[in-house]
């Protein structure tokens, strides 16, 4: 990580090493030495520097953001009332609590390219300084880190370990779950104990953490409501949680393609949100083109921007409404239209 310090702590470290008290040190030995040296030599001063160098689970690198978050959603989020609204409610109510009774467990579901891998980085910036970075936050991928359906009784195990290991060191840590349409019939079990009401385990709290599921579980089904809303000529803005959030947590327990199907983390209720993410219509397309080409340095051109979205599928075949893939694909086509 590169950090630039401020004068103070350039001059802390500027009168340690002229000291003469790890000179010898710089070179052969890790630089956890030298911060340790200048700890046990600066006390106070030291500690404060190590701390800002290296993150550690407090409020140096901790610092929940809730009107950060709603700017970000307000802004970045495009098309997804539903989803901005219970993520920020449901975030900023459990990192207001002093006390929570359990952790955290989203469930985000909807089509690819909908904004559930974006929204997951959301919350990590706004709650870790190095947000999504952050060795508190701990992304697995089902065809990555579980590929083999045959070694899923040893996946069970490190995956307990995993989380027990790491809300040892930092109580407030994310895990986030990608794939879960694709993940081991059974295997999310494994973790129930960790998302349940209790105190603790063992001796290790998990209240204060945050899991999150990522799934295309339940698109199909949140598709059609969208779908139905606009031919009975329905503002997509009616849409409520409620039109969606009970079939969608049926859906999934029951969907074959579903890594939480006849799961005991829903049967027990453990989920507290079923999140649903709704198609994108081609003016959240173009919204989410024009941020690209700002992202990548370009100036933002409605022109190139409307020619690759004219380019890419929706649906219903006739209208056009509803983006397919919705914004995934732009980021790798932008190029190929400026």
């Amino acid at each position: 990580m590169n950090v630039r310090l401020p004068r103070t702590w350039t001059t802390v470290l500027h009168l340690i090493v002229i000291s003469g008290l790890i000179v010898e040190a710089i070179e052969p030995v890790s630089t956890s030495l030298l911060l340790g040296t200048g700890a046990a030599v600066l006390g106070t001063v030291g500690r404060k520097l190590y701390h800002y160098l290296y993150e550690t689970c407090d409020e140096n690198w901790l610092n929940f953001n809730a009107a950060g978050l709603k700017n970000d959603l307000d802004r970045k989020l495009y098309g997804q009332h539903v989803a901005a609204q219970v993520i920020l409610k449901a975030v900023t109510g459990f990192m207001n609590n002093k006390n929570p009774k359990k952790p955290l467990v989203l469930s985000l579901h909807g089509s690819t390219g909908t904004g559930k891998t974006f929204v997951s980085q959301l919350i990590a910036e706004n709650i870790y300084i190095q947000g999504i970075k952050s060795n508190f936050v701990h992304l697995f991928t089902a065809t990555a880190h579980f590929p083999h359906e045959a070694h899923i009784d040893k996946y069970k195990t490190h995956l307990q370990e995993w989380i027990r290991g790491n809300v040892s060191i930092c109580p407030r840590s994310m895990f986030i779950f990608d794939e879960m349409d694709k993940m081991h019939l059974g295997l999310m079990d494994s973790i129930k104990p960790y998302l349940d009401f209790s105190d603790n385990l063992d001796g290790v709290s998990y209240r204060q953490a945050i899991f999150i599921f990522l799934s295309n579980a339940g698109g199909e089904m949140i598709n059609k409501v969208t779908v139905k809303f606009w031919r009975d000529g329905r503002e997509r803005e009616e849409i409520q949680l409620r039109d969606l959030e009970t079939e969608l947590s049926q859906s999934v327990f029951r969907n074959e393609g579903s890594g939480l199907r006849n799961s005991v983390l829903i049967d027990k209720k453990l989920v507290d949100f079923f999140v649903p993410f709704l198609p994108l219509e081609y003016k959240h397309v173009i919204q989410c083109g024009l941020a690209e080409m700002a992202s990548q340095g370009f100036t933002p051109t409605n022109i190139v921007i409307k020619r690759m979205a004219d380019d890419l599928i929706f649906f219903p075949k006739e209208e056009r409404v509803f983006s397919v893939q919705g914004c995934k694909l732009i980021a790798n086509k932008l190029h190929f239209y400026i």
